[in-house]
């Protein structure tokens, strides 16, 4: 059996209440950070579970060293993701990323080991999807395409890490993506 182990772990990803307060406590406790918010994110193709059912998400990421630390905040109680794993009110994390390169072929693959795409998208001119990996691991896993333009991106965020001083505000405005 093949497994992802050509692509290392770049993200881990949480559910929280609330985005402002989860960059700040993490800045304050492990000095993560600075965070890029981004409000009420809408796709430009999106499905769960074989529906078009999108619900309204806020994220915020930012780096804790090499890892990518995603808050996820769900403002409704529209069946997702986030809701196969806690209810309205409840926190924890959900998923692991991975950054890859043939995305076709890892979906394909990540399929015919027996995970369900519970989710799949296309937004920022890329592709990502959620393959309900719980059962080997706990949790969701996420694969997400790797253009230049999001690695650019990602690369800032992870300069901008570099950069992060005590006392820096642990949110920083969203620069555009190529």
């Amino acid at each position: 059996m093949k497994m992802l182990t050509s692509y290392p772990l770049f993200q881990q990803a949480y559910l929280v209440n609330d985005l402002e307060q989860a960059c700040h406590n993490w800045s304050k406790l492990f000095g993560a950070g600075p965070f890029v918010l981004v409000p009420h994110h809408v796709t430009d193709r999106f499905t769960y579970r074989g529906t078009d059912q999108e619900a309204d998400v806020s994220y915020a990421f930012g780096y804790l060293g090499d890892m990518m630390i995603q808050f996820i905040q769900q403002h409704d109680d529209t069946p997702s993701i986030y809701r196969d794993m806690y209810a309205p009110g409840e926190e924890g994390f959900h998923h692991i990323g991975v950054l890859v390169n043939d995305f076709d072929a890892e979906m394909k693959r990540l399929n015919d080991m027996g995970f369900e795409t519970a989710c799949d998208l296309w937004a920022d001119n890329v592709n990502a999807a959620y393959l309900d990996t719980r059962s080997a691991n706990g949790c969701f896993t996420e694969i997400h395409g790797d253009p230049p333009h999001i690695l650019a991106t990602f690369a800032g965020w992870k300069r901008a890490h570099e950069l992060y001083r005590p006392g820096d505000s642990p949110i920083m405005p969203r620069p555009e993506i190529g």
